[in-house]
């Protein structure tokens, strides 16, 4: 990583909850699961923040280890008293979280602003 870390996450703040926006389409290969999931977890660990939208909007693939990231996150967000929630998923995609049946471990919504409304 000569380059050093690349922004892999685009934060919008709506009220008091951060929506998270992912800028790669692919989060597959090990370095970029690495530097999605140190910036997804500064959130909570070194920013202090609690409640989390994820925005899959952008996102087509995720491998088994990127879940695994979503799944530790999701810890650190309770373990910090949040909340955290998941919208915008392909269908392809979402096909993947019924099938790990992750769709019951995080609550989905359609679109950002239904997921907004139920904060």
């Amino acid at each position: 990583m000569s380059q050093g870390t690349r922004q892999r996450l685009q934060l919008e703040t709506i009220d008091d909850v951060v929506v998270v926006s992912f800028t790669d389409n692919k989060i597959v290969s090990d370095e970029v699961i690495q530097e999605v999931g140190d910036q997804l977890y500064s959130l909570v660990d070194e920013q202090g923040h609690s409640r989390l939208l994820l925005n899959f909007n952008n996102v087509m693939y995720l491998s088994s280890a990127a879940l695994g990231k979503l799944i530790q996150l999701k810890k650190k967000v309770g373990a910090a008293k949040g909340t955290m929630k998941l919208c915008c998923i392909h269908p392809d995609l979402l096909e993947v979280f019924k099938i790990t049946r992750l769709d019951q471990v995080f609550p989905i919504f359609k679109d950002e602003q239904s997921a907004l409304d139920s904060f």
